[in-house]
């Protein structure tokens, strides 16, 4: 595997939930969240027209090493059960940098290759200051109207990124929210609001 150009750091954040308003979960869930921190491949160039030679060389690299380090925290593929994605671009870039690199197939398609997904990815993502903390969606990786795998995965890594630099984060959670309990898309009733306007 091609080295990730411009990597400095990756930072893994992981929680497991056991108790949820003092009542045990049924299956403890842990939900993690994988950074990487790279340099800007478009930083300092003004504004560049064509992204797609930097993205080719730099996302699917990271598209393997964010979706290794997932499935090595969360304990195999198998227990990869919901996932998304996210980039944060430091002040001196475009949200645009951020967006190239995890809204194309070169590295959408790895990540969701590598964990047997085959639901669009979720994702956020936005400019911000070092240290600023990142909200991560996830749903379900392979049914995506599943609504008790729609939660977050919180990530915040202290020193990016720095103005030229971008962070670029894959999560995932080996299960549903705690004691999920709101029914299903897939089952739930037609609800127009002409018909609510009727019954108030």
């Amino acid at each position: 595997m091609r080295p990730v150009s411009g990597l400095r750091k990756v930072v893994t954040a992981v929680d497991e939930v056991f108790l949820e308003l003092g009542r045990p979960v049924a299956t403890p869930v842990r939900r993690a969240a994988v950074a990487a921190v790279i340099e800007n491949p478009w930083a300092g160039r003004g504004v560049v027209d064509d992204l797609q030679p930097a993205v080719e060389y730099v996302a699917p690299g990271l598209g393997r090493l964010l979706a290794g380090r997932l499935i090595e925290t969360l304990g195999g593929v198998d227990r990869v059960e919901s996932f998304g994605k996210a980039a944060v671009v430091g002040l001196d870039g475009e949200i645009e940098h951020g967006g190239a690199l995890i809204h194309t197939p070169y590295f959408g398609n790895v990540l969701r290759e590598l964990v047997d997904g085959s639901s669009i990815i979720v994702f956020s993502d936005d400019r911000l200051a070092s240290g600023e903390s990142l909200t991560v969606p996830v749903w379900h990786k392979t049914a995506a109207a599943t609504r008790s795998h729609y939660q977050t995965v919180p990530i915040r890594v202290p020193d990016a990124p720095r103005p030229d630099e971008i962070v670029v984060v894959a999560a995932a959670a080996s299960g549903p929210r705690p004691n999920a309990r709101i029914g299903d898309r897939r089952s739930d009733p037609v609800v127009r609001l002409a018909d609510l306007e009727k019954a108030r």
